[in-house]
């Protein structure tokens, strides 16, 4: 999937400390819906990643189906066949 052609952007990498940052421009900031000090989630999909604003609720609803498929890997097994 292609980025809109206003997002299509080329950011470089800088060194910060021991890690490696990258600046996003006000645009992108905007368009996200964040500012600094907040959370970004990055997912795999096909092609490459995403970013997005961290969502808690989504993340605390992710993790209670981690924990039931964990505790439910059998019968999940069985109901896929």
């Amino acid at each position: 999937m292609n980025a809109p052609a206003n997002l299509a952007k080329s950011l470089k990498l800088i060194k910060v400390g021991n890690s490696t940052g990258v600046i996003l421009p006000k645009d992108v900031l905007a368009k996200l819906g964040v500012e600094a000090g907040d959370s970004l989630d990055l997912s795999d999909v096909p092609g490459g990643i995403t970013i997005t604003r961290h969502d808690d609720g989504f993340a605390a609803q992710m993790e209670a189906a981690r924990e039931v498929m964990k505790r439910r890997r059998n019968a999940l097994r069985e109901l896929a066949k």
